[in-house]
């Protein structure tokens, strides 16, 4: 599906307390432009993932609304595939199976969604493993499945909540490598939350902070400087505005924290 603008006007969430609501996002306008790559950093309890639960339609906004290319965000909808930290995987079903499965909910023939998982789990190098339960994989391994069995639906927006951040050191670099590379060739819109600067200052087109007491963004950057070294990510890390820009996110982190 094509890439949608979707924007948030005076979006907040609420919830109820002992003393009364708790405000835990504050109203926030925000406009995300098909195909960027904007990653979400900030502390514990900002709500990064309150945000990105009301942008996949799990949770209803306390006030004001999201719009996806000019519609409502009233629920769930498959235009918005969500990746979350722990792979969610059917362990009773293979890999391809999983994969499948959006598919065979909406009535795609078994030819053809077994062609389309196939060309999914070849992209995310899961072609080997196809017949394997969930539980025979690595947790890297079932984080690309996860991604394959969101990708085979063809949404417009992908979600993704601290999607490598239960995953080793290299394991989690070697996924960042394959996600933007596949954001690279198929240009979806992806709001990606991290604890991770350096993940956020990698892997983003944009760069948004938010702060605590009650959720708000606070510092909304562009890494321009990518735009002259390329992809790869040790020309990124050596290139000096990399270090600048990590330090800069960490001090309006820490300030919002303070």
């Amino acid at each position: 599906m094509t890439a949608e603008r979707v924007t948030l006007t005076g979006v907040s969430k609420r919830y109820p307390g002992p003393d009364g609501d708790v405000e835990v996002l504050a109203p926030t306008d925000l406009t995300i432009e098909p195909g960027e790559f904007v990653c979400v950093v900030g502390p514990s309890g900002c709500g990064k993932s309150t945000l990105l639960n009301i942008l996949a339609g799990f949770l209803p906004p306390s006030g004001g609304e999201v719009r996806v290319g000019g519609r409502v965000v009233d629920g769930p909808d498959p235009d918005r595939g969500v990746v979350f930290q722990q792979a969610t995987l059917y362990p009773w079903l293979s890999v391809r199976r999983n994969v499948e499965f959006g598919p065979k909910v909406r009535g795609v023939d078994r030819k053809t969604r077994r062609a389309q998982a196939d060309r999914l789990l070849e992209l995310v190098g899961l072609e080997q493993l196809a017949e394997r339960k969930p539980y025979e994989l690595s947790g890297g391994q079932q984080q690309r499945a996860q991604i394959a069995r969101v990708l085979v639906n063809d949404p417009g927006i992908v979600l993704m909540d601290e999607p490598f951040g239960a995953l080793d050191a290299l394991t989690r670099e070697r996924l960042q490598r394959e996600l933007r590379t596949l954001w690279r060739d198929r240009r979806k819109t992806v709001l990606f939350v991290t604890h991770g600067i350096e993940e956020a200052v990698l892997l983003g087109t944009r760069v948004l902070v938010m702060g605590a007491g009650p959720g708000r963004v606070v510092h909304d950057v562009t890494p321009t400087f990518k735009d002259d070294v390329g992809p790869d990510f040790a020309d990124i890390r050596a290139h000096p505005e990399f270090g600048a820009l990590r330090d800069e996110l960490a001090r309006h982190i820490y300030a919002a924290h303070a």
